[in-house]
């Protein structure tokens, strides 16, 4: 799924395996693993750098320094960040009926006395 961000052109957050796979690089550990993934604490180069992998897909030629300069020029940290933020939870959302916490439990067994 897209999520359209208006900085120097309108762009498209996309947070899908390939984008992951770069922030799991970049930072060298599992995404979940990412201090402040959670909890939306990240220092503003880490910021950068969620963003970029979540923009990549439409310009190769873009890193997480540029992605500074556009947000500075053409948006504010909050509104991308918020947009960031919406487009990544997608990439992790699960429909109810999918989701593991949902799922039918096995019968315990009956313990006779």
């Amino acid at each position: 799924m897209f999520y359209p961000i208006k900085l120097d052109k309108m762009r498209n957050f996309r947070f899908g395996m390939k984008a992951i796979n770069l922030i799991e690089k970049k930072f060298g550990k599992p995404i979940m693993e990412i201090s402040g993934i959670r909890d939306g604490g990240l220092t503003m180069e880490e910021y950068a750098t969620v963003m970029w992998a979540g923009l990549e897909h439409e310009d190769p030629d873009l890193t997480p320094e540029k992605v500074m300069d556009l947000v500075d020029d053409y948006s504010s940290v909050p509104e991308a960040s918020k947009i960031m933020w919406d487009a990544l939870n997608s990439a992790f959302a699960m429909k109810d009926s999918t989701h593991p916490k949902n799922a039918p439990k096995a019968a315990k067994p009956k313990v006779s006395a």
